[in-house]
């Protein structure tokens, strides 16, 4: 038995080993960081699982989405609907958020069916105009333009214990508690994405995306597949949604605007579409790139302060906008593609001088 083990640890790829030393750094890092910046790295967690979701929609279906910040507000208002009117606990409203949503989204392939990939985005499009000002229709139960208040959640007994054990510290904060809870989550939902992708399904959706006259000769449910792809990726917002209400407690029609859409969409792109590991490289991006962008123009003198300040107001949509043609020009599979693309040269450079080193020829391409 020991041997077994031994032998398929010997024989693992070594992105298996990788994504180990990611889930232990994410694991470590709220023990070495305050709890402001552990707030914020929830935040890149969150925006990774609703990425994730939106790439098996957009880089494994092909169908184009622009409405995920309404699918995101849906499961955001779903959670703190159900805290704030009914008692209901916490943890209990992010699966129910995900499920809600998962249906609405199910529903809204239906109809989706029968657009082509241009409608469909303005279709999408028009469901995140839309959302905000239904929001505040409803409001007594949704509390109009104030929105709902949400109470930090407090970490359970054991996850204290445990945390104070390891860091013999200050005790766990609230912002390290909702790190942690969006970390299982991510992890749970990345697992699930990984396995759809790697079975029947993913390669269904993959021959729609391809090539739809095709699949549909080989017997592929078309329209159970969209719809299906439609109703995951809503799932993945909405759990998302919930998680992020909950992270920051407050929602109100102006914390899901229309920019976030399109950043999530843009950080889908930039982190590369059909992959798993792109989603999280998306999140940092979405998350952390309006900031950065923001601080460097304030930062430089040489800059003229009008410019600067219509900048700083405009920063977040112009270099998404600057940074996804970059990405479409050089690296068009996204920032994930375009590590693997090198690591598959180097690969190849490597064991082209081992075989060198060794006097035999490496393989003609073209016969292998």
């Amino acid at each position: 038995m020991y041997r077994q083990v031994q032998q398929r640890l010997r024989s693992a790829p070594p992105r298996y080993w990788l994504v180990l030393v990611l889930v232990l750094f994410f694991i470590g890092l709220p023990t070495v960081i305050t709890s402001f910046q552990a707030s914020e790295w929830t935040l890149v967690l969150i925006f990774a699982i609703v990425i994730m979701g939106l790439n098996i929609l957009v880089g494994y279906s092909g169908q184009i989405s622009l409405g995920h910040g309404a699918l995101m507000a849906l499961g955001a208002y779903t959670s703190a609907i159900l805290i704030h009117r009914y008692q209901v606990d916490y943890l209990v409203t992010i699966p129910i958020a995900g499920l809600v949503t998962g249906l609405i989204g199910f529903l809204l392939g239906i109809p989706a069916l029968r657009l082509s990939a241009l409608y469909l985005a303005l279709a999408t499009f028009a469901l995140a105009v839309v959302t905000p000002s239904l929001i505040k229709r409803p409001a007594g139960l949704t509390g109009g333009v104030q929105g709902i208040l949400i109470s930090s959640p407090d970490p359970p007994q054991f996850a204290k214990d445990a945390f104070a054990s390891v860091t013999s510290g200050p005790p766990m904060s609230s912002d390290q508690w909702m790190y942690y809870l969006s970390l299982i989550s991510a992890l749970v939902l990345f697992w699930l994405a990984w396995n759809l992708i790697r079975r029947r399904p993913g390669r269904a959706l993959r021959a729609i995306r391809d090539r739809e006259v095709a699949a549909a000769s080989y017997g592929i449910n078309i329209a159970g597949y969209k719809t299906m792809a439609f109703g995951i990726s809503a799932f993945y917002a909405g759990i998302g949604g919930s998680l992020y209400g909950l992270a920051i407690g407050f929602v109100s029609p102006d914390t899901f605007p229309l920019a976030l859409s399109f950043q999530l969409l843009v950080g889908t792109v930039v982190g590369g579409l059909a992959s798993i590991a792109g989603p999280l490289i998306g999140g940092v991006f979405t998350f952390w790139l309006p900031i950065v962008s923001s601080q460097f123009v304030g930062s430089q003198s040489w800059i003229p302060a009008q410019i600067a300040s219509v900048f700083q107001k405009a920063g977040p949509a112009v270099t998404y906008g600057a940074l996804l043609i970059v990405v479409m020009i050089f690296a068009p599979n996204g920032v994930a593609g375009l590590i693997r693309t090198g690591y598959m040269r180097l690969q190849a450079r490597l064991r082209g001088a081992g075989d060198r080193g060794t006097g035999q020829m490496p393989p003609d391409p073209q016969t292998v």
